[in-house]
């Protein structure tokens, strides 16, 4: 096991200064913001527990936007922040007024999809001179809904994802991770005290096959089902991951749009699927894509990594707002989707329904039992 920081970031921000707060914010490209963000709140994760949250809310760790600061935002508790804040932690008597070594605060989070952790970014956007001086965080797998009691009982086993690492102030804090297990939920420990803005666990969905044998029929790219997007031609205006989030679309840019094309080329999105699958039904939703959306979408199969691409539907007319069903005529097999739009444009949902053949259902159980699921 190992974890890393990329780059590393310590020590005090420059105190706000006015102006554009995000100004002299710091921050770098990560190896792993690609991957699904198994924090998610669109796949149901969520802080359950805290030991302390007196100055601003757990729940804040996992919006989906950038922390705001608001400057005169101020409440009885004192200055009102965008995100998980802790109050300054004090040692025992006069004579030792400093917290000991030991002493920090936690955040149990439960993770919108269980997954292989790849990578972690601890987000102190905002806390300047009031972040914790490190942070370190630690993984379990436990089936079912357990409460923050049972989570906390001293049977569960924790594994250190990232250890006790000093972080910086106003700065993305990035992490590789390098523990090849199925995870549940994480405990967040900032030591001694401070605050957090945002959390995100980048990583591979992997889901129950026994879950997933029971359905039956189910969404076959499903980001929650272990779906994934490999590539895309354009992400200029929003992510392909859009495309197998849960649910429906609520506004334009939950959905997958690329730019304006000047050439005689087209879009596409390739997905891996969970495993080897029968593909008997296809919905390709434009839900807000008006003026933008796809004018014409097919779709190829193709088994394994080096397998042939095959068409399983024509190139078909799509309507603006529209959600499109269709069912094959024939199951088509495969572990690999490509979507092709014509010109350019956007679709929102990306659905492909059928079941794992024999095949894919073994490989799935054999990777869910290497994991330690």
């Amino acid at each position: 096991m190992s974890a890393s920081s990329i780059p590393s970031f310590t020590g005090d921000a420059a105190p706000y200064g006015g102006g554009e707060p995000y100004a002299d914010y710091r921050t770098a490209d990560f190896p792993f913001t690609h991957l699904a963000d198994l924090a998610d709140r669109r796949l149901g994760a969520g802080v359950v527990a805290a030991n302390d949250e007196f100055f601003a809310e757990r729940e804040n760790l996992l919006r989906p936007e950038p922390a705001e600061f608001d400057p005169e935002h101020f409440g009885h508790k004192g200055k009102i922040m965008d995100g998980w804040e802790t109050r300054r932690r004090r040692g025992v008597s006069a004579e030792q007024p400093h917290p000991t070594d030991e002493d920090h605060d936690w955040a149990l989070v439960r993770l919108g999809a269980p997954g292989v952790v790849r990578g972690v970014v601890v987000d102190t956007a905002h806390f300047r001179g009031n972040y914790p001086q490190a942070v370190s965080i630690e993984g379990t797998s436990v089936a079912g809904s357990p409460s923050p009691q049972e989570l906390l009982a001293g049977d569960v086993k924790w594994t250190t994802l990232v250890p006790r690492t000093a972080v910086g102030g106003h700065a993305a804090n990035g992490f590789a991770v390098d523990v090849e297990q199925r995870f549940t939920h994480l405990r967040v420990n900032q030591h001694p005290d401070g605050g957090i803005a945002r959390l995100r666990v980048y990583g591979e969905v992997a889901p129950d096959p026994a879950w997933l044998g029971a359905l039956g029929t189910f969404d076959l790219v499903a980001l929650e089902n272990g779906g994934q997007v490999e590539d895309a031609s354009d992400r200029f205006y929003s992510p392909a991951t859009n495309t197998i989030q849960p649910g429906r679309s609520r506004k334009m840019d939950d959905g997958w749009e690329t730019r304006r094309r000047r050439d005689k080329g087209n879009d596409w999105i390739r997905y891996q699927l969970v495993e080897q699958s029968e593909i008997r039904a296809v919905e390709i939703d434009t839900a807000y894509l008006k003026g933008n959306s796809a004018g014409w979408a097919a779709l190829s199969v193709r088994d394994g990594a080096e397998g042939e691409w095959r068409e399983v539907l024509p190139r078909t007319r799509l309507q603006p707002d529209t959600n499109h069903r269709f069912v094959l005529d024939a199951p088509a097999v495969g572990t690999h989707v490509r979507i092709d739009i014509y010109p350019d444009g956007g679709i929102s949902r990306l659905r492909l329904f059928g079941s794992l053949t024999e095949q894919g259902a073994g490989r799935l159980t054999a990777r869910h039992q290497e994991l330690g699921g």
